[in-house]
Formats: structure tokens, C-alpha cells, sequence
């Protein structure tokens, strides 16, 4: 039961995020906004859906059950979603899941950006790891930390790059 409530959790809380960065991306397209990587953009969001594909056929196909340390690894998972809003909150309508840099605007330096460059990507990787350990589904977890860590130093590195052009 708790698979259910986690994924669907997830997956709904992805499917309003969204819907929120659609609408910051008008906005900022709109005020003169720079797109980056569009074509990365896409794989990131393949790998994502991948992600729950592969988490839901090993659970159900290799019969895994709770992993022994679950309620270890849902306190991560629950601190890396504070991290998630306290990063999203604090970019307001300048959050996006694209790389979208509006020239003349501030770079954010409170809420978590205050103590981390990427707070945002921090929450992801951790999501990434501990969803699927906290339910024994060790390949998905291994293959697609794996896969997120290698597109995240690529979007990272761009996406530093498209900042240091801009401030």
C-alpha cells in the first residue's frame, strides 16, 4: 500500500510541477527569457518517465516488499521535498524545469541558493536513490542515479555557463 501512496504522490506532485513550470515558462519566454539545452530538456524528461517505468516493473515483476530500512530511507525522502519547495518557492515564477535565463534579472541568493549552488538538483538525486531503495528495487535505484548524475553534470555545466554569461 505505502508503493502506491509514494508513487502516486510522486507522480501527481510532477504532474502540478508541471503545470507551474509551463506557466513560469510563458512568463519568462515572455519577459525576454533565453531557452538553453532544449534538446537535453528532452532526455531528462525521457529518463524521468523511464524512471518510473523501470521502479514499478521491478517492484511488481521481481515481487520486492519494503526495504527493512523504508522509514530511514521516507525521512530522506521527505527532507529532500522540503528542500524541493524551499528551492521552488524561493526562485518563484523564475523556477522552471528547462534552463530559461532572463537577462537583467537577479541571481537568487536566499533561501537555499544561499547555501548551495543547485539545491533544487540535490532534492532530485536524492529522490532518485531512496525512492526505489525504500522499496528494494536496487537495479532502478543504481541505473538511474547513475544515468541522473551523468545528464545532471551536463545540464549543470550549461547551465552555470548560460548564468556567467548573464551576471
Amino acid at each position: 500500500m505505502l508503493f502506491y501512496i509514494v508513487i502516486g504522490f510522486v507522480i501527481l506532485q510532477r504532474l502540478v510541477e508541471l503545470v507551474i513550470a509551463k506557466r513560469n515558462e510563458k512568463k519568462s519566454l515572455a519577459a525576454g527569457g533565453i531557452e538553453y539545452d532544449k534538446k537535453g530538456y528532452s532526455v531528462i524528461v525521457i529518463m524521468h518517465v523511464m524512471f518510473f517505468i523501470s521502479l514499478i516493473a521491478e517492484y511488481f515483476f521481481l515481487k520486492h516488499t519494503l526495504n527493512e530500512f523504508w522509514v530511514i530511507f521516507l525521512v530522506l525522502f521527505i527532507l529532500a521535498q522540503c528542500l524541493r519547495y524551499w528551492a521552488i518557492t524561493s526562485l518563484g515564477s523564475m523556477w522552471n524545469t528547462r534552463i530559461i535565463i532572463v537577462p537583467g534579472s537577479k541571481l537568487v541568493k536566499y533561501g537555499p541558493y544561499k547555501y548551495f549552488k543547485h539545491p533544487n538538483y540535490m532534492a532530485v538525486i536524492t529522490e532518485l536513490a531512496v525512492i526505489p531503495l525504500m522499496f528494494s528495487c536496487f537495479i532502478t535505484a543504481e541505473i538511474f542515479s547513475s544515468l541522473n548524475l551523468f545528464l545532471l553534470k551536463r545540464r549543470i555545466e550549461i547551465e552555470e555557463k548560460a548564468l556567467e554569461e548573464l551576471y
